[in-house]
């Protein structure tokens, strides 16, 4: 009989302290607002603002679901890991919020301190890009629980926003605009579905889209909308920001709406993207369908006082954001009306 050991079980300390090692390099002397150094038993955050009267706090844990197996498959680490990253960030801004701290966490069956940096440096650089910091998380490598080769990401995001600038709908009133404002492809939702559509035909991976792959427009990183959106965070007459994922923009928008409010949306204004038409085609979906499973190249739904609509898209297209108008704000009763 073999001789039992942590090690013959499946888990390498040292080859994990030696991860952890890398990631401290990685992590290290970021900013002064953290206190201690990576490896600590947690991390200690300054809580002082300056600039911020009464600053609130916002939470936020995320996962970009099934679309880390493709990334995985496909050796794109680096996507998956802006993919999380801009989807935390996202549904952080939506209520205002500056990002702050960001902590991830790492499952896999077989720790390879190549693969595992690799996806924390990613991790590291788009919250740098995007005016927040990782500041540790935790890897757990679970031999006979996750498969070898396998990662499973999550993160946790830290935000503040000034009290009287929360956006949160509840200034929405009858008669204001709904823009979109153009995602750049699937982002982290409804992967599930386009595994199924490459599983039952396969000709779709066949398919060029803007002179990419099928595969590499599926694996295009969720855009991040905090570097466009920031400057207008305290203008008064933006009022709600909805970020469009599961559930599309029916599902999402309406998360916002004050319940005397709907939100009437011609779909035909929408501009939808290639990769979905091409998704609609190869896998006959009805639009409906469509429209619940996707984001249909509206990554953020933005609601705003009608005369302050043209200043919001000028400022938002010098970030390269396409922004237009898509519906508007009628009495109802909470709804998002697709017409």
């Amino acid at each position: 009989m073999q001789k039992l050991s942590y090690k013959n079980s499946g888990v390498n300390i040292d080859v994990a302290n030696n991860t952890k090692s890398g990631i401290a390099k990685v992590l290290d002397g970021q900013n002064k607002n953290v206190l201690n150094r990576v490896g600590a038993f947690a991390t200690l955050y300054d809580g002082t603002f300056p600039g911020y009267k009464n600053p609130i706090l916002v939470f936020k844990t995320e996962e970009p679901g099934t679309k880390q197996k493709l990334a995985i498959e496909n050796n794109s680490l680096e996507t998956i890991a802006y993919d999380l990253i801009g989807h935390l960030i996202n549904d952080t801004v939506v209520m205002g919020a500056k990002p702050l701290s960001v902590q991830d966490c790492i499952v896999c069956g077989k720790m390879e301190k190549k693969v595992i940096l690799k996806i924390v440096s990613s991790l590291a650089k788009a919250c740098k890009e995007n005016g927040c910091l990782l500041t540790g998380g935790e890897t757990s490598e679970q031999p006979g629980v996750v498969p070898k080769g396998i990662y499973i990401l999550t993160a946790s995001i830290t935000g503040v926003v000034e009290k009287d600038s929360i956006i949160d709908g509840s200034k929405i009133k009858e008669g204001d605009t709904v823009l979109a404002l153009a995602s750049n492809g699937l982002h982290t939702n409804g992967i599930s579905l386009v595994r199924k559509i490459m599983e039952q035909n396969p000709k779709i991976l066949k398919e060029k889209i803007g002179g990419k792959s099928f595969i590499e427009n599926v694996l295009t990183p969720h855009r991040c909308y905090y570097n466009s959106l920031k400057g207008l965070f305290r203008n008064k007459e933006l009022v709600g920001l909805a970020h469009i994922t599961g559930g599309g923009i029916k599902e999402n928008l309406n998360r916002i709406l004050p319940k005397n409010l709907d939100a009437v949306i011609d779909v035909n204004k929408i501009r939808i993207l290639k990769i979905f038409k091409t998704l609609k085609k190869f896998g006959k979906l009805e639009d409906e369908e469509m429209f619940r499973a996707f984001n249909m190249g509206v990554g953020i739904a933005a609601v705003v006082k009608k005369n302050f609509a043209g200043k919001a898209k000028k400022h938002l297209r010098k970030f390269g954001i396409d922004t237009y108008e898509i519906g508007k704000i009628i009495k109802g009763k909470g709804k998002v009306i697709l017409k």
